[in-house]
């Protein structure tokens, strides 16, 4: 399995606070069967934004804690990568080589839990027309996707990939938020599940056994969302993908073929 997603770099974000705790980490992830983490630090949040992040600074860490895992002989392959929180500003970054990945093919971000939807929409359609596919991170803990689910669709239909946590599929977050991200998954509108992992305590990797609960749902399928199109991001490869619209009036779903690049 492949965890895209994750804080697991010492002293960047909100995520683990040692080395010691980063190692403890991966560790764990290796035990569930996780080969490869893709970290994902967090970029430009309001409340945790350093100024000296950058590109450089984040794969000297990267190199750091391989160097480490590979003497520790944990068996896993780190990648670079980041979560970037949305602002207005967002195609100013598609340069930033921190911000996009795998060739500048992609972007994970983030929103404000109480997001508006339909401002986002042109600043997410320009970074479609500039050749980088938006990944939406976590939708199923946004207030609004709570209050209604299509505009997951909306983000799914407009070119965006959908990146589902493993602690709200486990319920980690409460019932509400493990049923939305249920029935995304079931919709086939997600794309990609990641543990979102902080720490080695309450918020550690937890791939597995969410894998072990999706596959209830979907059967053979939870291994596109946990390591395919995880695998294929990495290598900036397409991802294609079949998904429905559920028409809230008559609950009739329709399935449509996307091709992701």
């Amino acid at each position: 399995m492949i965890d895209f997603h994750n804080h697991v770099l010492p002293n960047i974000d909100d995520g683990s606070i040692s080395l010691s705790m980063s190692l403890n980490m991966i560790k764990f992830a290796a035990e569930q069967g996780i080969t490869d983490v893709v970290n994902t630090v967090h970029y430009k949040h309001p409340k945790m934004d350093r100024k000296q992040v950058n590109y450089n600074l984040i794969n000297k860490e990267i190199f750091k804690l391989q160097n480490h895992l590979d003497e520790a002989n944990i068996p896993v392959k780190l990648h670079s990568a980041s979560e970037v929180f949305f602002i207005p500003e967002l195609i100013q970054l598609i340069d930033d080589p921190l911000a996009t990945f795998s060739k500048k093919k992609y972007m994970l971000i983030e929103f404000q839990p109480n997001l508006v939807p339909e401002l986002q929409k042109k600043i997410l359609f320009n970074l479609k027309m500039n050749g980088v596919n938006p990944i939406i991170a976590h939708p199923e803990r946004y207030i609004p996707v709570q209050e209604n689910i299509i505009t997951v669709y909306d983000w799914l239909n407009s070119g965006c990939l959908i990146q589902v946590d493993a602690g709200s599929v486990l319920g980690n977050f409460g019932t509400k938020i493990k049923n939305v991200s249920e029935k995304i998954i079931k919709n086939g509108w997600c794309q990609i599940v990641g543990s979102d992992a902080h720490n080695d305590k309450k918020r550690n990797f937890c791939l597995n056994d969410a894998n072990n609960i999706i596959s209830k749902w979907i059967g053979k399928e939870s291994k596109k969302l946990t390591n395919d199109h995880p695998r294929a991001l990495i290598n900036g490869e397409a991802i294609f993908i079949e998904f429905e619209e559920e028409k809230q009036r008559n609950n009739f779903f329709v399935k449509f073929f996307k091709k992701m690049v």
